[in-house]
């Protein structure tokens, strides 16, 4: 009769871990200011292992809209393939922006990103390109930031053709994207490639980022949590995250000299589990003489703006990235 005993402790000792579990996780969500909580917080995304990642991406593949007053056309920039956003009545030659989607290395496609680029084309008046590289675990490092790097080359080199001023192009993205920004803001330093702005909204800087052994940045997660960010790394890496890792423009912090790179803009909220890699990214940004305005806000959990995007603190976190972007490739369309 032992057997069953321990069965049965098991099994109540694995219903008591859920329940406290479950308390500890409402005990954050009343953490969260009232406007910005969602549905959401209460289903993190469970990315345990890559192997779930061809799954949850059909789950999960919802295009977002397209503002009013924005094309879009779909072309290839060499073997790449780049949605392409034009408002109406730009002014010839504007700045540009190449955005990288989110999705923990693993999940999304250029068209999640829609609104977003549509909007910045559209404020700005400026053309957004978004880059749908590959994603991890079936295309693993380089293939994601090799993507990137041949669609900023590829806007250089086609910057009469599409109306765009060489000097004026920034690189952008949210979440693994604006870890892939950064990436690519280092990688096109080292080849001599201009870019005016790296704009990153709560970027996947660091790999050891959740590690049991590496407390950092866990600061009450509520929707991307330690468990799939080691899942997205290691697909991407192809070693287990928080190993030692030597190539370059694979984890954008492990970079030791950050002298020298594009200015930054980044911003990132007091419940994501990013927080910490970001603010010392930024610190480190700084360090090496890089302007870098970090932008961040209190009760935010990862993703809120795309969630709930029209509370102040929210509008006033957009309207930080809009503006750093203004500055640096454009000023809104006139009216």
């Amino acid at each position: 009769m032992a057997a069953p005993r321990l069965r049965t402790a098991a099994a109540y000792g694995l219903r008591g871990a859920g329940i406290v579990w479950g308390l500890h996780r409402e005990a954050q969500i009343r953490r969260v200011p009232r406007e910005l909580r969602s549905l959401n917080l209460r289903r993190p995304l469970p990315m345990w292992h890559a192997s779930l990642a061809p799954v949850i991406r059909h789950l999960t593949d919802v295009p977002t809209p397209v503002v009013d007053g924005v094309e879009v056309r779909e072309v290839m920039a060499g073997s790449v393939r780049v949605l392409v956003y034009e408002p109406v009545g730009r002014q010839r030659p504007s700045g540009a922006v190449v955005w990288m989607h989110g999705g923990g290395l693993m999940l999304g496609r250029a068209e999640n990103a829609h609104e977003r680029c549509s909007t910045l084309a559209r404020d700005l008046g400026v053309l957004a390109v978004s880059v749908d590289y590959r994603v991890a675990p079936e295309a693993a490092f380089p293939a994601a930031i090799d993507d990137c790097m041949t669609v900023l080359r590829w806007v250089h080199e086609q910057a009469a053709e599409l109306g765009v001023d060489p000097d004026r192009i920034a690189v952008g993205g949210d979440s693994a994207g604006g870890g892939l920004a950064a990436c690519l803001a280092q990688r096109a330093f080292d080849a001599g490639l201009p870019v005016a702005l790296q704009v990153l909204f709560y970027p996947m800087l660091d790999d050891r980022t959740g590690l049991g052994r590496d407390r950092r940045g866990i600061r009450g997660p509520l929707t991307w949590t330690p468990t799939s960010n080691r899942s997205g790394w290691s697909a991407y890496l192809g070693h287990a995250a928080g190993e030692d890792e030597q190539r370059a423009y694979a984890v954008a912090a492990r970079r030791a000299d950050l002298s020298g790179l594009a200015p930054a803009w980044i911003g990132v909220g007091e419940f994501d589990l990013f927080h910490d890699e970001d603010v010392e990214y930024a610190r480190r940004l700084r360090e090496g003489g890089v302007e870098c305005e970090l932008v961040t806000v209190p009760g935010m959990y990862h993703g809120a703006d795309s969630v709930q995007p029209s509370p102040p603190s929210m509008v006033a976190f957009l309207g930080s990235a809009s503006a750093a972007l203004a500055r640096a490739i454009g000023s809104p369309v006139s009216a």
